[in-house]
């Protein structure tokens, strides 16, 4: 199990599937003062076991406090510890 103690800007987890961004991206987006976007998937050819999505974009650079910095770490290790290390790009 390992943790980010920091928010990462882009970030992407190899053979996760779409449907699991875009509950990352909705967890996230609770978060007042986080916007996410789903970034498209950029190789060349297609390839099955690939994700349908290149990564996530996340700004939160309008958080309230550390309070909400600390909910963001939560919810990323919380996908982490399920879906393995994700690579900041």
């Amino acid at each position: 199990m390992s943790s980010v103690q920091t928010i990462p800007e882009t970030l992407a987890w190899a053979k996760v599937p779409l449907s699991v961004y875009r509950e990352v991206a909705a967890h996230l987006r609770q978060v007042p003062g986080v916007e996410v976007e789903l970034l498209p998937q950029t190789s060349p050819q297609f390839d099955y076991t690939l994700g349908q999505i290149g990564g996530l974009r996340i700004a939160a650079k309008n958080l309230a406090g550390p309070e909400d910095e600390a909910r963001v770490l939560e919810i990323l290790n919380y996908y982490g510890d399920r879906f393995g290390a994700f690579e900041i790009l």
